[in-house]
This record gives structure tokens, C-alpha cells and sequence, in this order.
């Protein structure tokens, strides 16, 4: 059973980043669960909505399984997400199964990729899914983001990976057995033909996209030359 935990609109210009604190939390929870990664969703931009620097929510995957692990994680990720509270900021967090995930929610995840979405829209979604979405402090406006993340991850087809097993580790130039062995799924170029052999330069570390339920790292080909991008 894949859980889903989202978080946003917990930083302001001068703090750590959502995708930070995400990771801070995903590592807390790794004593107890099996983490899976930490994706990236970029919502929508628009000077109607506010938002620190991109506008983008983290959603923490977590393999679980066990009655009232749900709430045991909720408990957990909230506590830490109030330990770290930065003054100025909306937080808010979320948490669902993949079977909780209803064709209404998938939408509306969609839809704050493209269009400003309010409160008691999140909140309506919650109720009739039975998610558990709570804000932080602040305006509360983080719910908005954190519900959408989680519909968005439970696509399977959005955003990009910011943590992947050791993928982390994997800077400089790497092989595409390295690449396999640290968590990501399949390598391929822009026009989706897979890469099997050779190495690729990796301008920072890999950011795989979430796409099909797997993490796909997109390479640029020159002649064989195999250089990482960033795509999702």
C-alpha cells in the first residue's frame, strides 16, 4: 500500500525550502517506514496566489502497511512540521492511500497546475475521500498545495523525484548501472527511447520524473554523449 504525505507553503524567501523540510521528515520516518522517495509538483503561478519563490508542493511516497499507520505517520510528520515552523508561513500537510484517491481529487490536483483553487475546494475534497488534511498555522494555505501534491503523486505522471533511494550520491559522471542501482527506474532521451549502456553527466544530481508510476531519468543525446535533464 503506497502512502502518500504531502507538505507546502512551509518557508518563506529568507528559509529552507518545502523540498528540505520535506526530505527532513522523509528521513525522520525512515526509522519506522519504508520511504520511497520525495517528489516535486510545480502548481500554478499567478500573482493571485502567494507563494515564496516557484509555488510547488513535496509529496513523501511511503511504502506502509498496518492499521493505523496512517495516523501514526500524520502524527509524526506534523509534529516535526510544528517543531520547524517559520513565522510568515501557511503550512500545511496532508495524507492519503493510493485507494483513497478518487477521480475528483486526481482533477483537482490537475486543475492547480493551471488555475487558482481556494480552501474550502481542498477541504470539500478531503471530506468526500476521507483525507486527512489539516493547516499549521499562518493563513492555512498550505492545504491547498499539500492536497493537490498528493493527487498529483497519486497520478503516477507528474513532477520529478528530489530524492530517490542513493540517487543523491550520484554527481560527477555515472554509469547507467549506477544510475539503476541507486533507485531510478529507466534512463532514456528526450523522445523516450530507453538507454541501456554508456555513461551520463549529472549537472548536479539526478532528478528522475515521476512518470508511469516509475522514475524516469530524461537524457540529452549528442552522438552518445549522455548529459541529465531536468523534466516535470
Amino acid at each position: 500500500m503506497t502512502i502518500y504525505l504531502g507538505i507546502d507553503d512551509t518557508d518563506t524567501p529568507e528559509s529552507r525550502g518545502t523540498g528540505r523540510l520535506a526530505r527532513f521528515i522523509a528521513e525522520g520516518l525512515s526509522s519506522e517506514f519504508d520511504i520511497l522517495g520525495v517528489t516535486r509538483h510545480q502548481l500554478y503561478v499567478n500573482d493571485a496566489i502567494p507563494y515564496t519563490s516557484h509555488n510547488s508542493a513535496a509529496v513523501i511516497h511511503i511504502d506502509g502497511e498496518g492499521n493505523g499507520s496512517l495516523q501514526v505517520i500524520f502524527d509524526s510528520a506534523k509534529e516535526m512540521m510544528i517543531a520547524d515552523f517559520i513565522e510568515g508561513s501557511d503550512p500545511g500537510i496532508c495524507i492519503a492511500t493510493a485507494e483513497q484517491i478518487s477521480t475528483p481529487l486526481l482533477r483537482f490536483g490537475m486543475s492547480a497546475k493551471t488555475k487558482v483553487v481556494n480552501q474550502d475546494i481542498a477541504r470539500h475534497h478531503a471530506k468526500m475521500d476521507n483525507i486527512l488534511l489539516e493547516g499549521l498555522g499562518g493563513t492555512n494555505d498550505g492545504i491547498i498545495g499539500a492536497l493537490a501534491g498528493v493527487g498529483l503523486a497519486a497520478s503516477g505522471s507528474d513532477g520529478r523525484f528530489v530524492m530517490r533511494g542513493s540517487t543523491r550520491m550520484m554527481t560527477g559522471c555515472r554509469s547507467i548501472d549506477e544510475l539503476l542501482a541507486s533507485g531510478i527506474d529507466q534512463v532514456m532521451t528526450q523522445d523516450r527511447q530507453p538507454v541501456k549502456d554508456g555513461d551520463v553527466r549529472i549537472s548536479k544530481f539526478p532528478k528522475p520524473a515521476l512518470l508511469g508510476g516509475q522514475a524516469v531519468l530524461f537524457v540529452s543525446d549528442l552522438d552518445g554523449d549522455y548529459t541529465d535533464l531536468v523534466i516535470g
